[in-house]
């Protein structure tokens, strides 16, 4: 039988891709060539569980990686046990977090925050500040300066959020913001961050 880690009350789920050449990072592809793009997908992800582990140091917070390519050897030889690692299987960007979430309230978590690995200012004290403010709110949202968001937590499962929406575009914050106001939820929302998704922010990397 398996021992697999098992899920705080704070549960975190990051997002992200196996950093196989051609099939990640495909707008950094004319700039940086396959290897590079992956190179930044790997690293990136690398620096986000390296923010991760540092707020684990001082709370009680379990991690669960849901990944596209690769498997879950495959993403273990990678970042090591101790993480939970579960395919996003199908479905557009809503379904998949929609179902990750529905999975980790399920199994007992009561705050449950989902990043990407694409923000590299993301820090411990912004996802600290996170899970505190679900003590007193329905939603968190990190809002992405490309009009998307970095960062979503609830502490219940709301479904609605992840419908209708035009996942990679730069209406993924308005239209969330408008569907939790029609539902009345509170909401905090925290600094607007910079994503890495094309040539033209590789600087913010760099920095």
């Amino acid at each position: 039988m398996l021992n697999l880690p098992k899920i705080s009350k704070q549960h975190l789920i990051i997002f992200t891709r196996y950093p196989e050449p051609g099939k990640t990072k495909t707008r950094l592809i004319p700039a940086l060539g396959t290897e590079g793009a992956a190179n930044i997908q790997r690293q990136m992800t690398e620096h986000t569980l390296l923010q991760v582990s540092k707020l684990q140091n001082t709370a009680n917070i379990s991690v669960e990686i849901r990944f596209a390519g690769g498997n879950s050897q495959l993403m273990q030889n990678w970042l090591g046990s101790g993480i939970l690692y579960q395919s996003q299987s199908e479905g557009d960007l809503g379904q998949r977090m929609a179902r990750s979430l529905f999975c980790a309230f399920e199994a007992g978590a009561q705050q449950v925050v989902i990043i990407g690995t694409d923000c590299p200012s993301i820090n411990p004290e912004i996802l600290a500040n996170a899970f505190e403010q679900l003590h007193a709110v329905d939603l968190v949202l990190g809002p992405a300066a490309d009009g998307g968001y970095y960062l979503i937590g609830l502490c219940r499962f709301i479904p609605e959020l992840f419908t209708g929406i035009d996942w990679g575009t730069g209406l993924v914050w308005q239209q969330t913001v408008e569907i939790a106001q029609f539902m009345n939820l509170s909401s905090v929302y925290l600094p607007t961050l910079t994503d890495i998704d094309r040539p033209e922010d590789l600087h913010i990397w760099k920095s």
